[in-house]
């Protein structure tokens, strides 16, 4: 099965250079790596080209979620099977490429996403929603599951995740014009076409973040917005049932047993993911010089 790795990179710092280490160290001989860089002030595009990976640069105001991971795909040859992304804060582990190539041995999944660990400097908080949201067990997701799991069926990472190119082809590739959540989308497609979607649980990276509250509201008033747009999502697949209870009392459970001077901290940062949320979908009556100065993004709304 013909595979490539592409990679969105700016400004990767250090912890790119950690990326980089890996993939050279356990990725199969022969591995071709696709870094696309928006003009890194630093040196990310040279620790790239040192490593040997193909590297292109755009400029930062090009850069688009979907976009960006398009061009990736298209610069590569017909005669690739499967892309592999990753994030430049994602450090791959021992088996992440052979471990999430091996599900496309069923034909009718389209994608797949791995299991993210929580980096060594990750406070207890960003280690349960690793913990939480990448469990110790895979799944294959379809149509039929939509009933009893909503939302949840259409959850992907590009963080660290695999595409079937014949199907992304099919299907029209990443969307253009969505502030984040292009993964969330095409699988969405995907699963709508009839296809199948994997969490490879044995296939690993380590990738978190350790937010803060404001970072967390811009977050997902930056997800508020998407759903605001691509309500279609939210009327095929539904809520995430429950999901988010489940998420707080686990937490809860979590900190008081490993790091409960943390709790207050998650308090804040759930209430301003609820209001972030909130506002976010409420985005089109606020003046767009007050969304930009809420969302994550503010690239996103330069076309605007």
């Amino acid at each position: 099965m013909n595979y490539f790795i592409a990679v969105p990179v700016y400004n990767g710092g250090d912890i790119w250079q950690r990326c980089v280490e890996n993939i050279l160290k356990y990725s199969p001989e022969g591995t071709k790596v696709q870094v696309i860089d928006s003009s890194s002030s630093d040196n990310s595009a040279e620790i790239a080209q040192l490593a040997g990976f193909n590297v292109v640069k755009i400029t930062s105001k090009e850069f688009n979620h979907g976009g960006t991971r398009n061009k990736a795909v298209t610069m590569q040859s017909d005669s690739d099977d499967i892309v592999v992304f990753l994030t430049q804060d994602a450090i791959p582990q021992s088996g992440f490429i052979d471990n999430i190539l091996s599900v496309f041995n069923d034909p009718e999944v389209a994608c797949a996403y791995g299991r993210q660990l929580p980096h060594d400097n990750a406070n207890p908080i960003a280690k349960h929603a690793r913990l939480f949201n990448y469990p110790e067990n895979s799944h294959v997701y379809s149509k039929s599951d939509i009933p009893n799991k909503g939302l949840k069926v259409a959850f992907m990472s590009n963080s660290f995740s695999a595409y079937r190119i014949s199907v992304y082809k099919e299907l029209g590739g990443f969307p253009i014009k969505t502030i984040l959540c292009e993964d969330m989308f095409y699988t969405a497609k995907a699963v709508l076409a009839g296809y199948k979607v994997t969490y490879v649980a044995e296939a690993k990276v380590k990738h978190s973040h350790n937010y803060t509250p404001q970072e967390e509201f811009k977050r997902y008033f930056d997800i508020g917005v998407f759903h605001t747009d691509e309500k279609w999502i939210r009327e095929n697949f539904g809520g995430a049932g429950g999901e988010g209870k489940k998420f707080l009392l686990s937490e809860i459970n979590f900190l008081i047993n490993n790091g409960i001077t943390y709790l207050p901290l998650a308090i804040a940062n759930n209430f301003m993911k609820i209001i972030g949320y909130k506002l976010g979908q409420y985005y089109k009556k606020l003046p767009l010089s007050v969304v930009k100065k809420m969302s994550m993004h503010r690239r996103y709304w330069g076309d605007f």
